[in-house]
């Protein structure tokens, strides 16, 4: 049983590797938010813990291809915030990457669904 959880963690980071970025720009998307709050939404929305050394990096990639923007924010009655937001490049990019993850998931989807006759 250990073998087979090992792999389906494996797994589910591959898929994960492929497709936090657009998560992260989907959840921007709605509005602007901070690092642990991504942490919390993702993880809210069934992908598992996502640790900041994993986190970080993306935010970091977003940022330096023109997809997200940041400001500091005070916060309230601790250090100010570091809050990221969707840029009108990262929303154009979210809406082409969303049908084309749409159509890739359908087909994935079709592939796995499918069964041969007895």
């Amino acid at each position: 049983m250990l073998a087979s959880s090992t792999v389906d963690q494996d797994r589910r980071a591959q898929w994960l590797r492929g497709v936090l970025d657009l998560c992260v720009l989907g959840l921007l998307a709605r509005g602007d938010s901070y690092g642990y709050e991504l942490a919390q939404s993702l993880q809210s929305a069934g992908l598992g813990v996502i640790q900041g050394g994993t986190l970080y990096p993306v935010l970091l990639r977003l940022q330096r291809s023109g997809l997200v923007t940041v400001y500091w924010r005070e916060g309230g009655g601790g250090p100010a915030r570091k809050y990221y937001q969707v840029s009108p490049a990262g929303r154009t990019v979210l809406a082409e990457a969303s049908g084309q993850w749409s159509a890739f998931a359908g087909g994935v989807g079709a592939i796995l669904q499918e069964r041969t006759a007895p």
